[in-house]
């Protein structure tokens, strides 16, 4: 036997149920912009010795890898970065110029160093290789490496 007696009241008790668990487990959704950085990777690898050395960012967090494999040094080293110093680090990207830099060839086949930035956002992935040869749009990544650089402790420069 039921303890509700009233039909009706046995319909509406379920379809409350439901309408309460249906509206609790709702997925919040973030909205990024479709030009917002969310990514960004610099790299200097190659040289007689093997050296590297790849910093990559994220909005959160900083993280370096350092050493020179023909020696089999390495170094690591994380760090926790605060949104204004993100901010910073983007600032200096214009998103909508980005297509126009220009990559150059690989210089590791004759022991030169290659010099490497990507840069992601919701939409798209940038790779530059070189890019320093492109003189007249390679000023933002310049900037980008130099903000990259203060962020880093003395001993990882």
């Amino acid at each position: 036997m039921s303890a509700i007696k009233n039909t009706g009241l046995k319909l509406f008790f379920p379809t409350l149920l439901l309408l309460i668990f249906f509206s609790c487990n709702q997925k919040t959704e973030t909205t990024s912009q479709p030009n917002e950085i969310t990514f960004i990777s610099y790299s200097d690898i190659g040289g007689e010795l093997g050296n590297y050395k790849i910093i990559k960012a994220t909005k959160d967090s900083i993280h370096l890898e350092k050493g020179a494999t023909d020696i089999k040094a390495h170094k690591e080293w994380k760090s926790a970065i605060t949104p204004e110093i993100w901010q910073r680090l983007i600032s200096c990207i214009d998103v909508k110029t980005l297509d126009k830099i220009k990559s150059s060839p690989s210089q590791q086949s004759v022991d030169g160093i290659d010099e490497t930035f990507q840069i992601r956002t919701p939409k798209k992935y940038h790779a530059y290789v070189n890019s320093y040869v492109d003189t007249v749009h390679y000023k933002q990544l310049q900037n980008l490496k130099d903000q990259l650089q203060n962020i880093l402790p003395k001993e990882y420069k």
